[in-house]
């Protein structure tokens, strides 16, 4: 654990990021409410809102002008605001001339706890160059114990002037002892100095490797500092535990967030049974302001737990944990992800398999055979392969099995497997900030061929496959605007590149909000609960300054959210 010193510098590291985050006002910042700002408005039996425009998300109904429901939060009745109004003449009424309103948005894949701990760590996204890290990281030094590792997450090495892996000397000239341990952007590769090397109980030279990961050496075999996929954990098995006191405290910032950019769930794939218990702690506290979806972190100890216990869902429809997360291979960004033929840009390189095909098969016939869902981390077309087939298999082994079974990511497909998708009722959960931050190099890495199976949309939905939409934070931002934006533009923020990268694989703009709302919701099982506004389901919505579905795509990232619901509780208010 960090030291009392440490623990307080956390503290006032974690009370600067609410001061910035309240304070920023660009539209594409994560801005944060913090939990002593959340007003939850009680009224009278019935609250009615009505005068702006409701996407109900319902293709029954899609438009309607007035939103009535109870103070328990179940939503009575959706239609016409004069028409609600006589119908509940003594409803609490609410205003929302010249607002738009839409479900509560949902990330089907977002990491919550790991951007709660991201929260304690020095922030390296956007930074332009290794100079520019160390300056980020000097500032973070300052809150640190004299014991304590300076960790930090975010660098991408495909954003600096000299597109290379940096290397562990970069560090020990300005952290000659003090060990230094930084995840990449994408969280499958990482940057340690030779302070923390040297701390690792093993030598780390030679030639050998780890099955699934890679140790970056020079000629002379010895470590450069950068390590790949599993061969991570040779020195995370070393970095000291952030407190829980601390994780507790920076849970309370990430909620916040979410809140704060509208979005009332997220699908966190990957938690382990003590992460798992500081969110049911959290509710037990009345603390867990949004709908958690949990994946067990692989099919080891999380999986025997769930599968001895049964699965989780809270009566408050707050958390649930009915799901495992595998990994496939690593990512695109640091060459992990496994590859059918070489990188175009990397001769004799193929990825890595996090799983050869047996045992993959294993994995997923153990997490059917106990009656669960399973979402597989996939990126490489060989990777997806292999994944579509050990699902194929296990699900006809298992026929009783309960589907919805997800591919994670489901970047760079072949042709062949792409088509698969959709008649095994796989659904393909995917992050649309991928596309527009991969757009840069990804043809680089893949050539004029494989780059048509990437990031493959409306492709997809040709095909007849289910969507669910996500960002993936803490490596994409938590922002679902600009996930919504990046869905139906393929360009970045300045508008690149013109007419959309690949413009073909766009998607329209109530598919991008389905993505993020009821087909969320469906791959969580949840849509009977959430994820469109209809009698009888839960008063989880969204309050914009502007309509998503008329306005230009340009201004997708500048809409503001106005309010936040949950429950019919406003948590959110701008």
């Amino acid at each position: 654990m960090f030291q009392s010193v440490a623990f307080q510098g956390r503290l006032a590291l974690l009370s600067v990021l609410v001061l910035v985050l309240a304070a920023c006002s660009e539209p594409t910042s994560d801005n944060a409410s913090t939990p002593e700002d959340v007003v939850i408005v009680q009224g009278p039996n019935v609250t009615l809102l009505t005068g702006g425009t409701i996407h109900t998300m319902n293709p029954d109904s899609p438009l309607a002008t007035g939103l009535a429901f109870d103070d328990e939060g179940a939503i009575l009745a959706v239609g016409s605001g004069s028409e609600l109004a006589t119908l509940f003449p003594q409803a609490r009424r609410l205003d929302m001339s010249g607002k738009t309103i839409i479900p509560g948005l949902i990330d089907s894949h977002g990491h919550l706890h790991g951007l709660a701990a991201s929260l304690t760590r020095a922030q390296l996204s956007g930074t332009a160059s290794v100079d520019e890290v160390i300056e980020r990281l000097k500032a973070h030094e300052a809150t640190l114990g004299e014991d304590d590792w300076l960790l930090g997450r975010g660098w991408d090495q495909n954003d600096w002037p000299v597109q290379e892996f940096p290397t562990a000397a970069d560090l020990d000239e300005h952290f000659p002892d003090r060990p230094v341990w930084l995840r990449r952007v994408d969280g499958h590769a990482a940057w340690g100095n030779s302070a923390a090397l040297d701390r690792v109980d093993r030598d780390l030279s030679g030639d050998w490797q780890i099955d699934g990961g890679m140790i970056y050496r020079d000629d002379a075999g010895q470590p450069t500092g950068i390590f790949i996929d599993r061969s991570m954990g040779l020195v995370e098995a070393i970095v000291p535990e952030t407190s829980d006191e601390v994780m507790m405290e920076a849970i309370d910032l990430a909620l916040a967030q979410l809140l704060s950019l509208g979005l009332t769930g997220v699908h966190d794939p990957g938690l382990s049974l003590a992460q798992l218990d500081r969110f049911q702690r959290k509710l037990d506290a009345g603390e867990l302001h949004t709908r958690l979806y949990a994946m067990t972190n692989g099919a080891g100890e999380t999986l025997d737990w769930l599968c001895e216990n049964g699965p989780v869902a809270d009566p408050s429809g707050r958390l649930f944990m009915r799901s495992t997360k595998l990994y496939g291979d690593g990512a695109l960004g640091s060459r992990g992800a496994a590859l059918l033929e070489d990188y175009s840009d990397d001769p004799g390189n193929q990825g890595l398999l996090f799983l050869e095909a047996d045992a993959m098969q294993e994995q997923v016939d153990k997490v059917l055979a106990c009656g669960f869902q399973v979402g597989i981390h996939a990126i490489g077309d060989r990777a997806n392969r292999v994944v579509i087939d050990a699902l194929e298999a296990s699900m006809a082994a298992n026929p009783d099995n309960p589907g919805r079974h997800r591919v994670e990511h489901a970047q760079i497909l072949h042709p062949d497997d792409l088509a698969r998708f959709a008649p095994l009722d796989i659904i393909a959960a995917m992050q649309p900030t991928h596309a527009t931050s991969d757009m840069y190099w990804a043809e680089d890495r893949l050539g004029p061929v494989r780059i048509l199976g990437g990031y493959a949309w409306q492709s997809l939905l040709d095909s007849g496959a289910r969507l669910a939409f996500g960002s993936d934070f803490p490596v994409e931002s938590v922002d679902p605007r600009l996930g919504l934006h990046a869905a139906v533009t393929r360009q970045d923020l300045e508008g690149w590149p013109e007419g959309g990268w690949f413009p073909d694989e766009r998607v329209a703009r109530e598919t991008a909000l389905q993505g993020f709302t009821i087909d969320a919701a469906y791959a969580g099982f949840m849509e009977h609960l959430v994820g469109s506004l209809e009698p009888g389901k839960r008063a989880d919505f969204v309050v914009l300054d502007r309509d998503f579905m008329i306005i230009p795509e340009e201004d997708i990232p500048q809409m503001q959210i106005l309010e936040t619901w949950l429950d019919g509780a406003r948590l959110y208010p701008r």
